[in-house]
């Protein structure tokens, strides 16, 4: 069994209180707009980390964080990418691959928006948890906390961290 903290578009801002809610979690994954790599340095000193890079990231983050991220968590096929789209309307640089093989999970940021959804056409789960940070257009800033149990997806929790301003 694993525990994830999952969280995206923190723009250079991250929540103290991830620590805390994120203190049962055995690893954190980060779907891109990182801001700055104190981020991702602060994650990674606490939890093993995965992350990719998004859109607003620059140079030094795009060296140290791939923009694709394929990879098995217990018996799950994950791709964790910024710009992905949601079932019925994936981006164009995703959606050829995600129908050639799609994965169990697919995570993807950039929205702000929180959103779990299954994609039954594909056999996949799509997960967004929205925006921890400060910028952009979200009124609640967002993660997410779930399991993976060999197969399945479990316990899965939408926390709101409160208001972005």
């Amino acid at each position: 069994m694993t525990r994830i903290g999952l969280i995206s578009d923190t723009h250079g801002y991250l929540d103290q209180r991830v620590f805390d809610l994120f203190e049962a979690c055995d690893e954190i994954w980060h779907a891109g707009d990182i801001g700055t790599l104190q981020v991702t340095d602060a994650l990674a000193d606490f939890k093993p980390l995965r992350a990719v890079y998004g859109n607003i990231d620059g140079h030094k983050i795009r060296a140290a964080h791939p923009e694709h991220q394929r990879f098995v968590c217990e018996s799950v096929s994950v791709w964790m990418t910024h710009i992905g789209g949601y079932p019925g309307r994936y981006a164009p640089p995703v959606r050829e691959a995600i129908r050639q093989n799609p994965p169990r999970l697919f995570i993807c940021g950039h929205s702000h928006i929180l959103k779990v959804m299954p994609d039954k056409k594909l056999g996949l789960i799509h997960m967004n948890p929205g925006a921890a940070g400060k910028h952009g257009f979200h009124k609640v800033r967002t993660l997410l906390r779930f399991t993976v149990d060999g197969e399945q997806l479990k316990d899965l929790e939408a926390i709101e961290l409160g208001k972005r301003g």
